[in-house]
């Protein structure tokens, strides 16, 4: 995989900057898995020595912490806008699942390797512990949603938000950007079914 270089990073490194560095090893460890990718494969990869790579970052450990940090940061993002809105917790959930869609198309790479991440190291039991964190503030949305009678109220509020979650985060497996559908699209064809399933019946 080739990836044209681009200008910035730290005085005296050409070529890459620490951005473009973290895309590289976010495609590669999605390819062959954080564990089978080494410092080598980066580098050749970037075309650029390993002693260039350690001029941005501390090793494969800061990429894989900031890769996930990148993703949880931005849908955490998602949860916190919606705190101060003056809406009905029924649509705070609506407006969260739209807003987590839009961060998968636009952070795919970022979450699939989130999303991949099984504790085998600190930095991915940190992971783990900021997406149960996310779990717990979606499973109370939902409990505030159904007992305003927004949404049903007989399935448990834990087992809805993995639910919902669970289908945003096979946007992953199935979306690709070249399929024709937008990010707006996608947002609001996953909410409609989602949440016309969920609502109470009248």
């Amino acid at each position: 995989m080739s990836t044209p270089p681009v200008t910035g990073g730290r005085r005296g490194r050409p070529g890459y900057d620490r951005a473009t560095l973290l895309d590289v090893a976010v495609a590669a460890f999605n390819e062959r898995g954080y564990d089978g990718t080494g410092m080598e494969e980066l580098s050749r990869r970037l075309g650029i020595t390993k002693s260039a790579i350690y001029h941005h970052v501390t090793g494969k450990e800061e990429l894989l912490e900031l890769a996930v940090n990148r993703a949880l940061d931005a849908l955490f993002a998602v949860l916190d806008a919606e705190l101060d809105r003056p809406v009905t917790a029924t649509e705070r959930l609506e407006r969260t699942v739209r807003g987590a869609v839009r961060v998968l198309v636009d952070e795919q790479p970022y979450v699939t390797l989130l999303l991949r991440v099984r504790g085998n190291s600190p930095v991915e039991r940190r992971a783990l512990e900021r997406r149960r964190e996310f779990d717990h503030r979606v499973a109370d949305l939902v409990a505030h949603a159904a007992a305003e009678g927004g949404v049903r109220d007989d399935v448990p509020p834990g087992f809805a938000g993995r639910v919902l979650f669970g289908a945003v985060n096979s946007l992953t497996e199935w979306y690709r950007p070249e399929g024709g559908m937008t990010r707006d699209a996608v947002a609001d064809g996953l909410a409609s079914l989602l949440f016309e399933g969920l609502r109470r019946p009248s």
